[in-house]
């Protein structure tokens, strides 16, 4: 029991017993009583106090916890903001990357393409297979076209510009071959001639070479050079004896004279 509460007791004891036996008298009592009072409305003020002040500190500190609850919820939403933020971004960034490689693709796609265009193609001409750009193909077919059309003039400057231009093209043999043939055509068969020779020189193993020996004789025969056109038969016949060429050169000996 506190001291405060035991001297109240005593005091209520002594009050209650007979005046004779008294231990206090009226003034002392009444000091005592003062005093307890006194003692007890500083004690009850101490811990009002103590209470008052406990109340605050507690409304601080749980003022101070709500606002440290804010913060935290204010940076929790600030992070959920900027991870959106970068969540976007990176989708916009795959975006962007995924578009970079389609034009990236579509630039590499569009530069094969024309790259191919200048690129050599493997073709055959009269069973020679070689390799020709795309250009000298085109050229090459374009005057042969021509020829075929009938139209010899025209045929002999595509054929002539050909030579012109692609002087070591596998084409050259076959082209040395028509533009013969349209000299021929166009009876300007001296040309005709060399141009046939051409051919040999450069390819005597060629496919066309038979053709071209008897088309050197039939210029022979239209130029009245009929012993010419009868030696360049027989070197028909025992240069390429298995060829067609060969079995028309021995019925055309046998009608020259």
């Amino acid at each position: 029991m506190k001291p405060s509460l035991r001297l109240l007791a005593l005091l209520l004891c002594v009050c209650g017993a007979p005046s004779a036996h008294a231990l206090f008298n009226d003034d002392e009592a009444r000091r005592a009583i003062i005093e307890l009072r006194q003692r007890v409305e500083s004690s009850r003020s101490e811990a009002e106090q103590r209470a008052a002040e406990q109340a605050t500190r507690s409304t601080e500190e749980n003022a101070q916890l709500r606002r440290s609850l804010l913060e935290l919820q204010s940076q929790i939403e600030t992070l959920r903001a900027e991870m959106a933020r970068l969540v976007g971004q990176n989708e916009q960034l795959t975006r962007d990357v995924a578009e970079l490689q389609r034009q990236q693709k579509d630039l590499l796609g569009g530069f094969d393409e024309r790259l191919r265009k200048f690129e050599p193609i493997k073709v055959t001409v009269d069973g020679q297979e070689f390799l020709a750009e795309q250009a000298e193909k085109r050229d090459y077919d374009a005057a042969l076209g021509v020829f075929r059309k009938g139209d010899f003039a025209g045929a002999q400057s595509a054929f002539v510009d050909l030579l012109k231009r692609y002087p070591g093209s596998g084409y050259v043999p076959a082209a040395f071959f028509w533009l013969g043939n349209a000299q021929y055509a166009t009876r300007d068969y001296k040309e005709a001639i060399q141009n046939f020779r051409n051919l040999l020189t450069q390819a005597p193993d060629h496919m066309r070479a038979p053709e071209a020996v008897l088309s050197i004789a039939n210029c022979q025969v239209e130029l009245k050079d009929t012993k010419a056109a009868r030696k360049t038969l027989e070197d028909l016949i025992k240069a390429y004896p298995q060829s067609e060429a060969a079995a028309a050169a021995k019925q055309r000996l046998t009608r020259l004279k």
